[in-house]
């Protein structure tokens, strides 16, 4: 492996930014939650049946966003959006559907011997971030038992193993001294940078078979803490040791392949050029949330954290002039997405860092109001360095709805109520 080369440290383009977001109304917030609890049914859809494209499943389940007067009418779910989903879910009266919606994914994985990407014929070639054992665990947590939470937790670690492991197909997902990478079946780059769910982003230049991503990683790393933790739960304490030694290995080769001492940040590593990526993005905080970070990583990356905070939120990318954009890159500067947020904050207080957290989530809720107050309606994006200018669009025009937005919305208002005072 080549030697990192020493970070230079890219400028952002946001100017100076006021360490405390303007006020919140919590009048403004209640009837943001209003039209989310409303907005749940006109996302909702029951396919119990195949039908043409569309694969059946045993539990209504909810669509990323519905936008017929853009010609977007989804009817079909996400692998991860319906992760955010679900925790947007459990403190509402839909509370219950939140455990469909792991039935409904573990349905897929029966079927299919993963998650594909959706419920469509055609997205069956990839997958996408891997979260089943976060769902599982989370809503353990919120009510699940031991006996609901074991069998399904033994079909995750099947895909684990088999898919994301490589011990079905080697040379798919595991390819560098025990390290995974995103993958498509027909060697697609751009199809594999879409199971990445950063479709698109100039993270891989346009090449992402050959990249190991950090939060691909990260992911895996949390998968294999939360099977120890799953094992404890389940008094098999001789299996906890084994998953946790998995979850050391993987650590110690994050560190040596992606972890950049200069730059105090994870980037992405090329295993075919043994080079590092030169793009700075939101993925690098993946570690924070998964736990995987040691103490002098974690403030590392909260120091480096200012580098992508602009007046609405977190940029997902540095302003990176030098490297070609994907006509369809969205996420990139200067959008701000709900799910990287959600993780970043969450991972910024498990590590102690609660102050900062606070503002992070005070700065998202207010740009999610902003628009609101303008337009009506959350949407699948937002421009966070400009609150009134649109964001960059990738394939598709920003969708209104939107699930994942809601849902953070929802689950970030819960968490930080108590802060959002001037």
């Amino acid at each position: 492996m080549s030697q990192p080369t020493k970070r230079q440290h890219p400028k952002t383009k946001t100017g100076d930014i006021a360490m405390a977001p303007p006020r919140i109304e919590g009048s403004d917030i209640e009837r943001a939650l209003g039209y989310i609890e409303a907005t749940w049914g006109e996302l909702e859809r029951h396919r119990p049946q195949d039908s043409e494209t569309l694969l059946g499943l045993p539990y209504p389940y909810f669509v990323p966003g519905s936008c017929p007067q853009q010609g977007f009418i989804h009817n079909e779910l996400y692998y991860w959006d319906t992760y955010f989903i679900a925790l947007g879910l459990l403190d509402t009266t839909r509370h219950h559907q939140a455990f469909e919606q792991a039935d409904n994914l573990l349905h897929l994985l029966q079927r299919f011997g993963f998650v594909p990407s959706g419920n469509r014929i055609y997205l069956t070639a990839r997958s996408q971030p891997p979260l089943l054992s976060s769902l599982l665990l989370d809503l353990y947590d919120r009510g699940g038992s031991k006996e609901w939470l074991a069998p399904r937790m033994e079909l995750v670690k099947k895909e684990y193993e088999l898919v994301w492991r490589g011990t079905l197909q080697p040379h798919w997902r595991q390819v560098f001294d025990g390290l995974s990478r995103n993958y498509e079946i027909n060697l697609i780059d751009e199809l594999a940078e879409a199971e990445s769910g950063w479709d698109y982003t100039t993270r891989f230049y346009g090449s992402a078979l050959q990249y190991i991503p950090i939060d691909l990683n990260a992911l895996l790393y949390k998968y294999e803490v939360d099977f120890e933790r799953t094992s404890l739960i389940m008094g098999k304490p001789r299996e906890a040791e084994q998953w946790q030694q998995r979850a050391k290995e993987r650590r110690q080769q994050v560190d040596a392949y992606l972890w950049n001492q200069d730059g105090g940040f994870y980037f992405d590593y090329n295993y075919q050029t043994g080079k590092q990526s030169r793009v700075w993005s939101l993925a690098g905080y993946y570690p924070l949330w998964a736990g995987m970070a040691s103490k002098e990583q974690a403030a590392s990356l909260a120091n480096n954290l200012e580098r992508f905070e602009a007046a609405g939120g977190l940029t997902a990318t540095l302003s990176h002039p030098h490297v070609k954009e994907h006509h369809a890159a969205q996420w990139v500067y200067p959008n701000g997405w709900a799910p990287l947020h959600l993780l970043i904050i969450r991972g910024l207080a498990d590590y102690g860092y609660e102050m900062l957290a606070q503002r992070l989530a005070r700065r998202w809720l207010y740009t999610n109001l902003h628009s609101f107050n303008r337009h009506g309606a959350f949407f699948e994006k937002y421009n966070v360095v400009d609150l009134d200018a649109p964001p960059k669009d990738g394939v598709y025009p920003s969708q209104t709805g939107f699930g994942w937005t809601n849902a953070v919305f929802a689950v970030l208002a819960r968490d930080y109520a108590h802060t959002l005072g001037p």
